[in-house]
Protein backbone atom coordinates (compact mmCIF):
# COMPACT_ATOMS: atom_id res chain seq x y z
CA UNK A 1 0.00 0.00 0.00
CA UNK A 2 1.51 3.63 -1.29
CA UNK A 3 1.81 5.90 1.69
CA UNK A 4 3.25 8.74 0.10
CA UNK A 5 0.65 10.11 -1.58
CA UNK A 6 0.16 13.85 -1.36
CA UNK A 7 -2.94 15.40 0.03
CA UNK A 8 -1.38 19.55 -0.04
CA UNK A 9 -3.71 21.71 -2.24
CA UNK A 10 -2.86 23.15 -5.47
CA UNK A 11 -2.86 26.47 -4.93
CA UNK A 12 -1.93 29.73 -7.54
CA UNK A 13 -1.32 33.26 -6.32
CA UNK A 14 -3.24 35.92 -8.18
CA UNK A 15 -2.62 39.66 -7.51
CA UNK A 16 -1.72 42.56 -9.43
CA UNK A 17 1.82 43.34 -10.56
CA UNK A 18 4.73 43.83 -7.68
CA UNK A 19 1.99 43.13 -4.83
CA UNK A 20 3.69 39.59 -4.25
CA UNK A 21 7.62 40.61 -3.60
CA UNK A 22 6.14 43.12 -1.15
CA UNK A 23 3.58 40.61 0.28
CA UNK A 24 6.09 37.98 0.86
CA UNK A 25 8.97 37.39 2.37
CA UNK A 26 11.24 34.21 1.62
CA UNK A 27 9.82 32.33 5.24
CA UNK A 28 6.28 33.01 4.03
CA UNK A 29 7.40 31.54 0.24
CA UNK A 30 8.61 28.64 2.50
CA UNK A 31 5.68 28.00 4.76
CA UNK A 32 3.52 28.35 1.52
CA UNK A 33 5.43 25.37 -0.24
CA UNK A 34 5.17 23.27 2.84
CA UNK A 35 1.08 23.54 2.91
CA UNK A 36 0.69 23.38 -0.66
CA UNK A 37 1.39 22.19 -4.03
CA UNK A 38 2.27 25.78 -5.60
CA UNK A 39 4.99 27.90 -7.72
CA UNK A 40 5.53 30.63 -5.64
CA UNK A 41 7.02 32.87 -7.97
CA UNK A 42 4.12 32.12 -10.70
CA UNK A 43 2.04 35.09 -9.90
CA UNK A 44 -1.13 35.53 -12.14
CA UNK A 45 -1.89 38.83 -12.97
CA UNK A 46 -4.87 38.19 -15.79
CA UNK A 47 -7.10 35.07 -15.58
CA UNK A 48 -9.34 35.75 -18.61
CA UNK A 49 -6.52 35.05 -21.03
CA UNK A 50 -4.04 33.29 -19.08
CA UNK A 51 -0.28 32.52 -20.11
CA UNK A 52 0.43 28.86 -20.62
CA UNK A 53 1.85 28.29 -16.86
CA UNK A 54 -0.64 30.34 -15.50
CA UNK A 55 -3.48 28.40 -16.94
CA UNK A 56 -2.34 24.90 -16.48
CA UNK A 57 -1.88 26.43 -13.03
CA UNK A 58 -5.36 27.62 -12.96
CA UNK A 59 -7.16 24.35 -14.28
CA UNK A 60 -5.24 22.16 -10.87
CA UNK A 61 -5.86 24.52 -8.49
CA UNK A 62 -7.66 23.91 -5.82
CA UNK A 63 -7.67 27.62 -4.29
CA UNK A 64 -6.30 30.80 -5.26
CA UNK A 65 -4.08 33.07 -3.09
CA UNK A 66 -5.15 36.47 -3.92
CA UNK A 67 -4.19 40.23 -2.41
CA UNK A 68 -4.56 44.00 -3.96
CA UNK A 69 -5.15 43.90 -8.28
CA UNK A 70 -6.63 40.41 -7.81
CA UNK A 71 -8.63 39.76 -11.27
CA UNK A 72 -11.77 39.32 -11.78
CA UNK A 73 -13.11 35.84 -10.90
CA UNK A 74 -16.09 35.41 -13.76
CA UNK A 75 -18.12 32.76 -14.64
CA UNK A 76 -15.49 31.99 -17.56
CA UNK A 77 -12.60 32.28 -15.72
CA UNK A 78 -14.25 29.94 -12.77
CA UNK A 79 -15.07 27.33 -16.10
CA UNK A 80 -11.32 27.20 -16.56
CA UNK A 81 -11.06 25.93 -12.62
CA UNK A 82 -12.96 23.06 -12.22
CA UNK A 83 -11.64 21.73 -8.83
CA UNK A 84 -11.28 25.62 -7.29
CA UNK A 85 -12.75 25.38 -3.94
CA UNK A 86 -11.32 28.31 -2.09
CA UNK A 87 -10.27 32.00 -2.24
CA UNK A 88 -7.49 33.45 0.39
CA UNK A 89 -7.44 36.86 -0.13
CA UNK A 90 -4.30 38.59 1.57
CA UNK A 91 -6.04 42.02 1.92
CA UNK A 92 -9.22 43.60 3.23
CA UNK A 93 -12.42 44.19 0.93
CA UNK A 94 -13.43 41.23 -1.44
CA UNK A 95 -15.80 43.07 -3.79
CA UNK A 96 -13.23 43.65 -6.58
CA UNK A 97 -12.80 40.39 -7.63
CA UNK A 98 -15.45 37.87 -5.63
CA UNK A 99 -18.17 37.78 -7.93
CA UNK A 100 -22.05 36.53 -8.05
CA UNK A 101 -20.05 33.23 -10.26
CA UNK A 102 -18.18 32.48 -7.14
CA UNK A 103 -20.70 32.48 -4.78
CA UNK A 104 -23.11 30.64 -7.11
CA UNK A 105 -20.33 28.15 -6.93
CA UNK A 106 -19.97 27.90 -3.67
CA UNK A 107 -16.61 29.03 -3.23
CA UNK A 108 -15.35 29.24 0.56
CA UNK A 109 -13.57 32.83 0.97
CA UNK A 110 -11.55 34.40 3.24
CA UNK A 111 -10.52 37.99 4.03
CA UNK A 112 -7.43 39.26 6.54
CA UNK A 113 -9.52 42.22 6.72
CA UNK A 114 -9.01 41.93 10.41
CA UNK A 115 -5.38 42.13 9.93
CA UNK A 116 -6.03 45.11 7.90
CA UNK A 117 -8.28 46.93 9.91
CA UNK A 118 -5.30 47.24 12.58
CA UNK A 119 -3.09 49.66 11.24
CA UNK A 120 -6.05 52.09 9.71
CA UNK A 121 -7.21 51.82 13.30
CA UNK A 122 -4.24 52.56 14.62
CA UNK A 123 -3.83 55.73 12.19
CA UNK A 124 -7.38 57.14 13.21
CA UNK A 125 -6.03 56.91 16.99
CA UNK A 126 -3.14 59.26 15.91
CA UNK A 127 -5.04 61.68 13.66
CA UNK A 128 -7.74 61.61 16.74
CA UNK A 129 -5.20 62.43 18.97
CA UNK A 130 -2.76 64.97 17.27
CA UNK A 131 -6.07 66.84 16.09
CA UNK A 132 -6.77 67.43 19.37
CA UNK A 133 -3.66 68.70 20.08
CA UNK A 134 -3.62 71.20 16.90
CA UNK A 135 -0.18 69.33 16.02
CA UNK A 136 -0.01 70.48 12.74
CA UNK A 137 -1.35 73.99 12.57
CA UNK A 138 1.23 73.90 15.80
CA UNK A 139 4.17 72.67 13.48
CA UNK A 140 2.77 75.18 9.98
CA UNK A 141 2.89 78.17 12.82
CA UNK A 142 5.88 77.13 14.82
CA UNK A 143 7.20 77.00 11.05
CA UNK A 144 6.40 80.68 10.21
CA UNK A 145 7.30 81.97 13.35
CA UNK A 146 10.60 80.31 14.33
CA UNK A 147 10.54 82.14 17.60
CA UNK A 148 9.58 82.02 20.82
CA UNK A 149 5.51 82.28 21.22
CA UNK A 150 2.97 82.28 24.17
CA UNK A 151 1.76 78.30 22.82
CA UNK A 152 -0.57 77.98 25.74
CA UNK A 153 -2.06 81.37 25.14
CA UNK A 154 -2.48 80.45 21.18
CA UNK A 155 -3.73 76.74 22.21
CA UNK A 156 -6.05 77.65 25.00
CA UNK A 157 -9.12 75.65 23.45
CA UNK A 158 -6.72 72.49 22.69
CA UNK A 159 -6.45 68.93 24.16
CA UNK A 160 -7.57 65.96 24.30
CA UNK A 161 -9.18 66.25 27.72
CA UNK A 162 -12.95 64.60 27.99
CA UNK A 163 -13.35 65.53 23.97
CA UNK A 164 -16.34 63.77 21.89
CA UNK A 165 -15.37 61.51 19.43
CA UNK A 166 -18.17 60.46 16.70
CA UNK A 167 -17.46 56.62 15.17
CA UNK A 168 -19.61 56.39 11.99
CA UNK A 169 -19.73 53.24 11.34
CA UNK A 170 -19.43 50.20 13.72
CA UNK A 171 -17.15 48.62 11.12
CA UNK A 172 -14.43 45.79 11.88
CA UNK A 173 -11.92 49.32 11.72
CA UNK A 174 -14.23 51.36 13.73
CA UNK A 175 -14.74 48.79 16.47
CA UNK A 176 -11.30 48.87 16.92
CA UNK A 177 -10.75 52.82 16.89
CA UNK A 178 -13.95 52.26 19.51
CA UNK A 179 -11.35 49.39 21.46
CA UNK A 180 -8.18 51.82 20.96
CA UNK A 181 -9.41 55.19 22.37
CA UNK A 182 -10.99 53.59 25.63
CA UNK A 183 -7.99 54.34 27.78
CA UNK A 184 -8.40 57.93 26.94
CA UNK A 185 -10.52 60.43 28.56
CA UNK A 186 -12.64 61.00 25.70
CA UNK A 187 -16.55 60.48 25.16
CA UNK A 188 -17.29 58.54 22.34
CA UNK A 189 -20.70 58.68 20.08
CA UNK A 190 -21.53 56.49 17.31
CA UNK A 191 -23.77 55.85 14.35
CA UNK A 192 -24.28 52.96 13.42
CA UNK A 193 -27.92 51.69 11.49
CA UNK A 194 -26.97 47.79 12.02
CA UNK A 195 -25.78 48.12 15.83
CA UNK A 196 -28.30 47.55 18.98
CA UNK A 197 -28.62 49.01 22.32
CA UNK A 198 -26.36 46.25 23.83
CA UNK A 199 -24.11 46.05 21.19
CA UNK A 200 -23.53 49.75 22.29
CA UNK A 201 -23.63 49.66 25.94
CA UNK A 202 -20.66 46.44 25.19
CA UNK A 203 -18.86 48.36 22.90
CA UNK A 204 -18.98 51.27 25.69
CA UNK A 205 -20.47 53.82 23.33
CA UNK A 206 -23.64 56.20 22.98
CA UNK A 207 -25.47 55.24 19.44
CA UNK A 208 -26.88 57.87 18.12
CA UNK A 209 -28.16 59.49 15.13
CA UNK A 210 -25.96 60.83 12.13
CA UNK A 211 -26.92 64.42 12.85
CA UNK A 212 -26.55 64.34 16.62
CA UNK A 213 -23.23 62.99 15.77
CA UNK A 214 -21.95 65.37 13.76
CA UNK A 215 -23.44 68.31 15.70
CA UNK A 216 -22.16 66.91 19.45
CA UNK A 217 -18.72 65.53 17.90
CA UNK A 218 -15.16 67.72 18.34
CA UNK A 219 -14.35 65.34 16.32
CA UNK A 220 -16.04 63.30 13.80
CA UNK A 221 -14.02 59.89 12.15
CA UNK A 222 -15.60 57.68 9.01
CA UNK A 223 -15.71 53.66 9.06
CA UNK A 224 -18.85 53.10 6.91
CA UNK A 225 -18.23 51.10 3.61
CA UNK A 226 -18.73 52.64 0.13
CA UNK A 227 -22.44 51.76 -1.11
CA UNK A 228 -25.01 53.50 -2.78
CA UNK A 229 -26.53 54.39 0.53
CA UNK A 230 -23.25 56.13 1.50
CA UNK A 231 -22.26 58.13 -0.86
CA UNK A 232 -21.99 61.31 -0.11
CA UNK A 233 -23.25 60.66 3.58
CA UNK A 234 -21.24 63.50 4.97
CA UNK A 235 -22.76 66.23 3.02
CA UNK A 236 -22.88 70.43 3.45
CA UNK A 237 -25.72 70.43 5.84
CA UNK A 238 -24.01 67.75 8.04
CA UNK A 239 -20.70 69.62 7.86
CA UNK A 240 -22.62 72.95 8.35
CA UNK A 241 -23.54 70.75 12.19
CA UNK A 242 -20.34 70.75 13.54
CA UNK A 243 -18.89 72.79 15.89
CA UNK A 244 -16.53 75.59 14.77
CA UNK A 245 -13.00 74.03 15.00
CA UNK A 246 -14.16 70.61 15.05
CA UNK A 247 -12.14 68.21 12.85
CA UNK A 248 -13.25 65.21 10.74
CA UNK A 249 -10.95 62.46 9.71
CA UNK A 250 -11.61 60.22 6.58
CA UNK A 251 -9.73 57.07 6.79
CA UNK A 252 -12.43 55.23 4.59
CA UNK A 253 -13.50 56.31 1.30
CA UNK A 254 -13.58 59.88 -0.20
CA UNK A 255 -17.10 59.47 -2.12
CA UNK A 256 -18.37 59.42 1.31
CA UNK A 257 -18.01 63.10 2.02
CA UNK A 258 -19.25 65.90 -0.19
CA UNK A 259 -15.48 67.19 -1.20
CA UNK A 260 -16.65 70.73 -2.83
CA UNK A 261 -18.75 71.18 0.84
CA UNK A 262 -15.78 70.29 2.57
CA UNK A 263 -13.29 72.12 0.89
CA UNK A 264 -15.56 75.16 1.42
CA UNK A 265 -15.30 74.52 5.33
CA UNK A 266 -11.93 74.23 5.12
CA UNK A 267 -10.89 77.32 3.09
CA UNK A 268 -13.27 79.53 5.43
CA UNK A 269 -10.93 78.12 8.52
CA UNK A 270 -14.04 76.90 10.41
CA UNK A 271 -13.33 73.54 10.18
CA UNK A 272 -10.16 70.70 10.85
CA UNK A 273 -9.45 67.76 8.88
CA UNK A 274 -7.26 64.27 8.48
CA UNK A 275 -7.48 63.35 5.29
CA UNK A 276 -6.08 59.77 4.02
CA UNK A 277 -9.06 59.35 1.06
CA UNK A 278 -10.35 61.90 -0.98
CA UNK A 279 -12.33 61.68 -4.64
CA UNK A 280 -10.80 62.01 -6.72
CA UNK A 281 -8.32 59.53 -5.43
CA UNK A 282 -5.39 62.50 -6.04
CA UNK A 283 -6.53 65.80 -5.69
CA UNK A 284 -5.74 68.32 -8.07
CA UNK A 285 -2.30 70.03 -8.09
CA UNK A 286 -3.65 73.24 -7.09
CA UNK A 287 -5.88 71.81 -4.66
CA UNK A 288 -6.00 73.78 -0.81
CA UNK A 289 -6.12 70.75 0.21
CA UNK A 290 -1.99 70.24 0.45
CA UNK A 291 -1.31 73.46 1.91
CA UNK A 292 -3.89 74.38 4.12
CA UNK A 293 -2.55 74.44 7.52
CA UNK A 294 -5.13 73.01 9.28
CA UNK A 295 -5.37 70.40 6.48
CA UNK A 296 -3.37 66.65 7.19
CA UNK A 297 -3.59 65.33 4.17
CA UNK A 298 -1.56 61.75 2.98
CA UNK A 299 -1.76 59.29 0.05
CA UNK A 300 -4.01 56.40 1.27
CA UNK A 301 -1.19 55.41 3.56
CA UNK A 302 -3.53 54.72 6.87
CA UNK A 303 -3.64 50.59 5.81
CA UNK A 304 -0.97 48.09 5.37
CA UNK A 305 1.76 49.26 3.95
CA UNK A 306 5.86 48.27 4.20
CA UNK A 307 6.51 45.37 7.02
CA UNK A 308 2.53 45.34 7.88
CA UNK A 309 1.91 43.43 5.00
CA UNK A 310 3.65 40.48 6.32
CA UNK A 311 1.04 40.62 8.77
CA UNK A 312 -1.45 39.79 5.85
CA UNK A 313 0.32 37.35 4.17
CA UNK A 314 1.14 35.91 7.90
CA UNK A 315 -2.82 35.28 8.35
CA UNK A 316 -3.95 34.00 4.77
CA UNK A 317 -1.21 31.39 5.61
CA UNK A 318 -2.87 30.77 8.68
CA UNK A 319 -6.20 30.47 6.98
CA UNK A 320 -4.52 28.50 4.35
CA UNK A 321 -3.62 26.40 6.62
CA UNK A 322 -7.14 25.41 8.39
CA UNK A 323 -8.07 25.00 4.45
CA UNK A 324 -5.66 22.02 4.42
CA UNK A 325 -5.93 20.29 7.06
CA UNK A 326 -10.07 20.35 7.11
CA UNK A 327 -10.77 22.94 9.62
CA UNK A 328 -12.94 25.97 8.49
CA UNK A 329 -11.99 29.52 8.18
CA UNK A 330 -11.17 31.80 10.97
CA UNK A 331 -12.51 34.69 8.68
CA UNK A 332 -14.65 33.82 6.05
CA UNK A 333 -16.67 36.33 4.41
CA UNK A 334 -20.32 35.66 3.15
CA UNK A 335 -22.22 37.07 0.13
CA UNK A 336 -24.29 39.39 2.96
CA UNK A 337 -21.04 40.82 4.32
CA UNK A 338 -19.81 41.59 1.11
CA UNK A 339 -22.98 43.31 0.54
CA UNK A 340 -22.10 45.68 3.65
CA UNK A 341 -17.97 45.82 3.95
CA UNK A 342 -15.90 47.89 1.93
Amino acid sequence: MRHDIDHRPDVLLAMGPGVAERLLTDRHRDRLTTLARTDPWLIAHDLATPTPPVAAALATADVLLTCWGAPPLSAEVLTAAPRLRAVVHAAGSVRHHITDACWERGLAVSSAAAANALPVAEYTLAAILFAGKRVRESAHRYGELRAPHDWLGELAGAGNYRRTVGIVGASRIGRRVIGLLRPFDIHVLLHDPYVTEAEAEALGVVCVGLDELCGGSDIVSIHAPELPATRRMIDARRLSLMPDGATLINTSRGSLVDGEALLAELVSGRLRAVLDVTEPDVPPADSPLYTLPQVLLTPHIAGSLGNELHRLADLALDELERFATGRPFAEPVSAEARDRSA
